[in-house]
């Protein structure tokens, strides 16, 4: 039966490996350059990128940083948290602990998977954060003059 359910360390491949490529850990010595970059031995980062392994959790918050996958998700799918823990925490409490949604986790939750549609997706991201660092800032007038009645 092909359509078995992937196990912990393949879904968390699923989501590391494909990040770590975007984050440039491609060609060779990929997986000597992240194994350095994360601490982790290589052997370890060996069965993580086949599916048959997974860190130990120390190592999740350097894997987090240098392939940009949000913290609390690699522990959901490490199987160090269950999903309720992520899913209880709404935009606000996300915000309020400093929590960002970065474009490739937007793109993924929005279902953009082919690659052409994901750049100009993240193009059209980086024009609108430029268009507002260049826009006039209007939060200094807290809302004109009918906020002064």
């Amino acid at each position: 039966m092909t359509d078995a359910t992937p196990t912990r360390a393949e879904r968390f491949r699923d989501v590391v490996v494909p990040a770590a490529e975007r984050a440039g850990y491609t060609g060779h010595g990929r997986k000597a350059r992240f194994a350095r970059d994360t601490g982790m031995p290589e052997a370890t980062v060996t069965r993580l990128w086949q599916g048959t392994g997974l860190p130990d959790a120390r190592f999740y918050p350097a894997i987090s940083e240098v392939v940009g996958v949000d913290l609390g998700t690699l522990l959901v799918e490490g199987g160090v948290l269950p999903p309720e823990s992520l899913r209880s925490l709404s935009e606000t409490d996300r915000s309020q602990v400093g929590s960002r949604l970065t474009p490739e986790e937007a793109a993924d939750r929005l279902g953009i998977r082919d690659e052409v549609g994901r750049q100009v997706f993240f193009t059209t991201i980086e024009r609108l954060k430029r268009l507002e660092d260049d826009a006039p800032d209007h939060a200094a007038d807290n809302g004109g003059a009918a906020a002064q009645m």
